[in-house]
């Protein structure tokens, strides 16, 4: 553009606009990395049993394919990439030589004494089906009444993975490594379970849960691990806890008060309502129901804790229902009213699960 007096103007620079959407372009090659670096078995090999010791490409490629003809280099350009996300600290020699060791968030890649780690839950988010289906996430808001999921590969997500063994042991896996963490956090940083002495836990798949609820608090006498009758046929017998069948959508069995986690991430409002109606039928006065669910932020800001917590619940509305939801507290608060709670108390005892506390 010229100026009167015959100069130009310098046009506005967008350069950090112009960074910023190539970082996007880009950001799934952060995923698939991850993914690459947990089934070439990085982590543990770096890891050695507590050793964490500094491997370059070349060295981590000579343990874990030893005869064949892998391309450290290759390697290393994913070993800097996820350095840059805090997977791993990397140790340049003088030489030029780049060596790496796990940080905090990359040795939860590796199993612990259980046989879990936080690898299943990547590895269980990037399977084929899955990542098969995000071209079709447009539909959600084109078609909302078909999932994507269903779309791309003919069938729901959890029927899909029942029908193939090794995708519902490494979701059922992966479900566990997040979830065993979790409620010993929880454990240390709430007590609504003290006088407590019958506890249901709706959806409660295998009594895992339950189980370590009712080691912290020996006061919990009776405890009723709930969930569909396919699901419970197959839980191991553990002491203090029977085992029922049954839809929380048709009914609720009695207690004193009742646990329910992870369970309506995935659920409309309407199917919420019913569960939590079915709820509050099975208490008695006094009674209280325990909800522990991902909670979003009423506004959006640019947090790690807000991006987390949207980006689940576009997950859930791509590969579970697209009319289910994340929601505020104050949904939650809503839903709990309309099934006649009287009052709630949340407790933000973890970033990504909150505990919501309603009482009869």
């Amino acid at each position: 553009m010229e100026l009167p007096n015959g100069g130009v103007t310098k046009p506005e620079s967008q350069s950090k606009e112009r960074l910023a959407i190539f970082e996007l372009a880009h950001m799934i090659s952060v995923p698939m990395s991850l993914v690459a670096i947990i089934k070439l078995k990085v982590p543990q090999t770096i890891w050695q049993e507590g050793s964490n010791t500094p491997l370059s490409a070349s060295e981590i490629i000579t343990r874990v394919h030893p005869h064949g003809s892998a391309d450290p280099h290759n390697l290393q350009r994913m070993l800097r990439l996820l350095t840059s996300f805090n997977i791993f600290v990397e140790h340049l020699n003088p030489n030029g030589e780049r060596k790496y060791t796990l940080t905090d968030i990359g040795k939860t890649l590796v199993d612990d004494d259980e046989g879990l780690s936080y690898a299943y839950y990547m590895l269980q988010h990037h399977e084929d089906a899955l990542i098969n289906t995000w071209p079709f996430v447009a539909e959600a808001v084109e078609d909302p009444t078909t999932v994507p999921f269903k779309k791309a590969n003919g069938d729901g997500a959890m029927s899909y993975y029942s029908k193939r063994p090794n995708m519902i042991n490494l979701f059922g896996k992966a479900m566990r490594s997040v979830s065993v963490p979790f409620m010993r956090e929880m454990l240390e940083n709430y007590d609504g379970f003290n006088g407590v002495e019958s506890l249901v836990d709706v959806g409660g798949n295998y009594g895992d849960c339950l189980e370590m609820i009712m080691q912290r608090y020996p006061n919990i006498r009776k405890g009723i691990n709930f969930d569909l009758p396919h699901v419970v046929a197959h839980a191991p017998p553990l002491p203090g806890i029977i085992h029922v069948g049954g839809d929380a959508h048709e009914f609720v069995p009695n207690g004193d008060a009742i646990f329910l986690k992870w369970l309506v991430t995935t659920s409309t409002d309407e199917d919420t309502k019913k569960v939590f109606e079915n709820c509050y039928k099975a208490l008695p006065n006094g009674g209280k129901l325990i909800v522990v669910e991902p909670v979003l932020p009423e506004s959006t800001d640019e947090s790690q804790r807000t991006r987390t917590l949207l980006g689940a619940d576009v997950y859930n509305m791509t590969m579970y229902n697209p009319k289910g939801k994340q929601r505020t507290e104050q949904q939650f608060k809503d839903l709990a009213n309309f099934a006649g709670f009287s009052s709630c108390c949340a407790f933000y005892v973890d970033p990504f699960m909150s505990v919501l506390e309603f009482q009869k």
